[in-house]
């Protein structure tokens, strides 16, 4: 090619480049303007609200809009659902078809999106002698039959998703065990834990790796079992925790994948938000959060056993 068809084509290059980045800058300063000062209601299972708090701050940092986090227990968001008071959701579970009948009837197509993989905590006092237990032993308690060692199973939410989990895994409707109770949050189980020796706590693994701050005092009084599955082969010794390896890998007993869900019936600030959780940001958060991402290479990440704040 001539010298000067060189540089003609290196110059119409340069030209061409500069017209698309304007033009991607103005349609993002568009889209900016555009969802200044929006707002939306997410309702969040309470098991996951640290690390939902966390993309939400991350989120409006970027952007003039606000996202309100309302964390509700399982059973109250798809009561919610059902009667069409949210259409914006962030569960462990996606909705049956009787339980999204309200948004079926007026067309409403979900986008339901996955953006993590969360697991059930087992906590107990760093008194106890047990560092892991099998799951069939909880599975058995919350049928009612007698277990050495178990005092008692203390749940977050009588209507808790960790609890309708729980009893869904040991077959039961109601729980006939008045050794298996609920509390109202995950802190308050945390607590109990913490000054109750040889009860079992049954949270959200969030609560365990993203702890609240006022929560340290507690939570260095708690420890995190390591847990075998039921379908492990007889006479095997081996238990694990709900590491993001391990959540990631399936191979810790008692894990969950988190959805967002969008009954919107637009692409609003919800949809925008969604993208951002799912994308390459709101996934590093979730690597950040302890939690297994979706869509990103993993590390390890150990659960904690104790909280110490004592200076090395």
């Amino acid at each position: 090619m001539p010298k000067f068809l060189k540089i003609l084509f290196a110059s119409f290059l340069m030209i061409f480049s500069f017209f698309l980045v304007q033009a991607c800058k103005d349609k993002n300063e568009k889209e900016a303007l555009k969802a200044k000062g929006e707002k939306a209601t997410f309702y969040i299972d309470e098991t996951i609200m640290p690390m939902m708090e966390e993309q939400v701050s991350v989120f409006q940092s970027q952007r003039d809009v606000t996202i309100n986090l309302v964390p509700k227990a399982e059973t109250e968001i798809l009561k919610m659902a059902q009667n069409e008071e949210s259409g914006l959701m962030v569960m462990s579970r996606v909705l049956s078809d009787s339980e999204q009948r309200a948004f079926t009837n007026k067309k409403i197509v979900p986008k339901i999106t996955q953006i993590a993989i969360d697991g059930i905590a087992l906590i107990v006092n760093t008194k106890a002698n047990d560092t892991v237990i099998d799951l069939q032993n909880i599975i058995d308690f919350m049928q009612g039959k007698t277990v050495a060692n178990i005092k008692g199973l203390v749940f977050d939410n009588p209507n808790s998703s960790t609890i309708n989990h729980m009893k869904k895994l040991a077959s039961v409707k109601d729980v006939d065990n008045k050794n298996v109770f609920a509390l109202k949050t995950s802190n308050e189980v945390i607590k109990y834990i913490s000054e109750n020796d040889g009860y079992i706590g049954v949270i959200g693994v969030n609560w365990m790796t993203q702890p609240m701050p006022d929560m340290q005092k507690f939570t260095s009084s708690v420890r995190v079992l390591g847990v075998k599955n039921v379908k492990s082969k007889p006479n095997s010794d081996v238990y694990y925790k709900p590491s993001q390896v391990n959540l990631s890998e399936g191979l810790y007993p008692l894990v969950r994948k988190i959805y967002m869900l969008n009954y919107e019936g637009n692409f609003g600030l919800g949809t925008s938000f969604v993208t951002f959780v799912a994308g390459a940001t709101g996934q590093k958060i979730i690597l950040k959060s302890g939690l297994g991402p979706v869509r990103l290479e993993l590390r390890e990440v150990k659960v904690r056993d104790n909280i110490t704040t004592e200076k090395k």
